[in-house]
């Protein structure tokens, strides 16, 4: 039982941990053009019975199966896809886009497999 409580433990601050984690690079991101920030839900591990249920009587209600929790975990990481503001640069080769989307742009690597960004900082290449 002791063991069981120390698992529990480490559980939570494992997760706890992932959650700090996430935190600090929606932090250290926050002036990255297109960023995407992230959020951490947390989700129960199964239960152990410890009680049983019982039916009600005609005199007397039910009782609720007792349980033990095992800890917790990480449910989900979300990727918060709202909108940031727009900002005016004065750069006519910049673009934003207001809404749902990503601009395609070749990938330079030559594997003709496409990069999706929301980063709208363009230039012209230089014509040969």
């Amino acid at each position: 039982m002791a063991f069981d409580s120390l698992f529990i433990g480490v559980t939570g601050l494992t997760a706890f941990q992932n959650q700090i984690d996430t935190i600090s690079n929606n932090i250290a991101n926050v002036g990255t053009v297109g960023f995407k920030g992230q959020d951490v839900t947390f989700q129960d591990l199964l239960y152990q019975n410890t009680g049983f249920a019982s039916a009600p009587s005609q005199t007397r209600g039910g009782i609720n199966a007792q349980q033990v929790g095992d800890g917790v975990k990480i449910g989900t990481v979300d990727t918060d896809w709202t909108q940031g503001g727009l900002q005016t640069t004065g750069i006519n080769t910049n673009l934003a886009i207001n809404g749902d989307g990503f601009f395609t742009l070749n990938n330079v690597d030559g594997s003709g497999s496409p990069v999706y960004t929301r980063g709208g900082d363009f230039s012209l290449n230089r014509s040969e």
